[in-house]
């Protein structure tokens, strides 16, 4: 049997619940929770345990389980922050298709489901292989904070 190591799943597997909501912190903290760019209404960051490199969440910056609960201007800022990032994946990562997509409560996958998001997920041609299937394991070509230092630029300036 082989044998794969992944030694930073171990800080997730025993850190404690986050209190509060991980969405919801000061602009203060943007780099270091791989925030790409703020707008009025929305932000777009880094999934910090990410299903491949590039996978990032756009949420309103207020906190709010359901879409319908957002003031118009939210969620229009918020779905133009979504239109942006698809563009800088394609575009910065060259990323040959996308999944786009929310779960809305937990019964649907929501991992936070108190604060709603988009999840964009890069996808290239042969990313699919049997790991997933086999290995039931995702590989991550990129580190984090090598895709942070290359989108973030492009979104500063956009």
């Amino acid at each position: 049997m082989k044998q794969l190591w992944a030694p930073w799943r171990m800080s997730y597997i025993l850190e404690p619940p986050p209190q509060g909501c991980v969405f919801c912190f000061p602009s203060e903290q943007d780099v270091s929770c791989h925030v790409l760019k703020r707008t009025a209404h929305a932000m777009v960051m880094l999934n910090k345990y990410p299903y491949t490199n590039g996978h990032l969440l756009v949420m309103p910056l207020r906190h709010v389980a359901r879409p319908q609960d957002l003031a118009p201007e939210e969620f229009t800022d918020w779905n133009e922050l979504l239109l942006e990032s698809v563009v800088q994946i394609e575009k910065t990562l060259g990323a040959h298709g996308l999944n786009v997509g929310m779960n809305l409560g937990r019964v649907a996958g929501a991992g936070v489901d108190q604060h709603v998001h988009f999840h964009i997920v890069p996808r290239w041609n042969g990313d699919h292989n049997f790991m997933a299937v086999v290995g039931e394991v995702h590989m991550i070509n990129q580190h984090l904070e090598e895709t942070y230092q290359q989108l973030r630029p492009v979104f500063q300036s956009g």
